[in-house]
């Protein structure tokens, strides 16, 4: 599931077993021209649709780009009317949000669910390092709060581990996590709380930014942690930093998403 979710999101139905390879060749393929010149929204019988020149816009699966509500629907249409003379898709995260909403979550949304909660079973903020200090108390800082909050709000109490030996988490734990998951299984939510999950690599962290606990630049400052040490002791790498604004892009269109839901 979560293969067939990055491709979707990517608006691709093939997929290169290796992810580099699957980057480059969409790298490689030409970005489309503009063939549009007015972006509309019309309420209809399944939601909010995106017009172009009064044509609705289909999702690669052929599906209407219908959104819940109409702050959902403006954000997609934002990102059509910004687009200049060639469409750059995957500068437009909200778009791909709902088309793997439409055509992947909404065939399977408990598989998407039960991929979020294998997250929280090995979730990021339980595992801390064993120096130095420095960054131990930046770890501390950043994710107790959400620790702290899973205990209070969530009712799942986190066991803490030092280093990357797995620990098993309290069961009754994951399963308060999933029942506050499962009151969140439309597809369109579904779909953006995977995206955080998935880039964090922390289902409670994800949770927390859907429930209002942390804004999207705390939640991307949390995740973070352990790279943004390493960039202040060794420096930036400019490919990295490409591949790092391109995630952040991503988390906050799906951000974004929740809000307008």
């Amino acid at each position: 599931m979560r293969e067939l979710l990055n491709d979707l999101e990517a608006g691709q139905f093939v997929s290169h077993e290796n992810p580099m390879e699957r980057a480059r060749a969409q790298m490689r393929q030409p970005r489309p021209k503009r063939f549009y010149s007015q972006v509309e929204m019309a309420e209809a019988d399944d939601g909010f649709r995106v017009l172009l020149d009064g044509k609705p816009v289909r999702t690669p699966g052929r599906a209407f780009l219908a959104l819940p509500t109409e702050a959902a629907a403006a954000l997609v249409a934002a990102e059509f009317a910004a687009q200049g003379e060639l469409l750059d898709i995957p500068g437009m995260p909200v778009l791909r949000l709902a088309n793997t909403a439409l055509d992947g979550v909404a065939q399977d949304p408990q598989a998407v669910l039960e991929d979020i909660l294998r997250y929280a079973s090995c979730d990021l903020v339980c595992y801390r390092a064993d120096g130095p200090e420095g960054l131990l108390a930046r770890q501390a800082e950043c994710w107790d709060r959400v620790v702290d909050w899973a205990r209070s709000v969530l009712s799942a109490r986190m066991v803490l581990a030092e280093g990357v030996m797995h620990v098993d988490q309290p069961r009754e734990s994951i399963a308060a996590i999933g029942v506050h998951l499962n009151a969140r299984r439309e597809p369109f939510r579904l779909a953006a709380l995977h995206v955080i999950t998935s880039l964090t690599g922390s289902a409670l962290i994800a949770l927390a930014v859907d429930m209002g606990e942390l804004t999207v630049e705390e939640a991307w400052t949390a995740a973070h942690v352990d790279e943004d040490w390493t960039i202040e002791q060794w420096g930036e790498d400019a490919e990295a930093m490409a591949l790092r604004a391109s995630k952040h892009r991503d988390m906050v269109g799906a951000a974004r998403l929740l809000e307008a839901l």
